[in-house]
């Protein structure tokens, strides 16, 4: 799962994002509802944040989008399974034509474990990043809701690292392999054999 990821202050890579995204007409629609648009520290569900996706003309562009789908009369959808997004009706779509990537400087998780009587519990909250890069790639998904964009975080069975903690991760690509996720010409099923796996986690700092 990734309910929470963290945006660093004065990131060197994430930076010139933030500002294509605030010069996007877009924000303004964003702010015209109260949406300012989050750029560092921790990142909740329903936040604008930046975005990278193709535009109109197929090429790879910057836009603001709000972190979740509203479905009627069911929880915020924030996440969706890889390995069954294309077939899904809500995310199929957004598979076949609206591919995005997230980036972050890192995810959160919480450790997840069963006590002596079976019940499921949460523990320590978690920084994963990426061991080779300042940033993380994120995979996502995203849709047109009233006329503005909203999008979900496309997760896969965690790797040797994070399964210590938690069964499901993001899925995170490097940044040539993001660009191509976002390729509309691309083949998303080609592209996740490229998942990145190499990363670190230590615990997050309480406060």
């Amino acid at each position: 799962m990734c309910t929470r990821y963290f945006i660093e202050r004065n990131s060197e890579q994430i930076a010139p994002y933030i500002l294509r995204a605030r010069d996007s007409v877009l924000y303004g629609s964003f702010l015209r509802i109260g949406k300012e648009m989050a750029t560092e520290g921790e990142i909740r569900p329903t936040d604008v944040v930046p975005v990278l996706a193709s535009n109109r003309r197929g090429e790879p562009s910057v836009f603001p989008m709000r972190w979740g789908y509203k479905e009627p009369e069911r929880a915020l959808l924030v996440n969706a399974r890889a390995e069954t997004a294309s077939v899904k009706p809500t995310f199929r779509d957004g598979w076949r034509q609206h591919r995005c990537i997230v980036p972050a400087s890192g995810y959160y998780e919480w450790e997840h474990f069963e006590d002596r009587d079976g019940n499921r519990k949460t523990g320590e909250k978690y920084a994963v990043r990426s061991e080779g890069d300042s940033a993380i790639w994120m995979c996502g998904l995203y849709r047109i809701r009233d006329g503005l964009p909203e999008f979900v975080i496309l997760t896969k069975d965690a790797n040797d690292v994070v399964r210590q903690i938690h069964d499901r991760m993001p899925l995170m690509l490097s940044r040539e392999a993001a660009m191509k996720w976002i390729d509309p010409g691309s083949s998303p099923g080609q592209i996740l054999p490229n998942a990145m796996e190499n990363v670190m986690m230590q615990q997050a700092q309480k406060g």
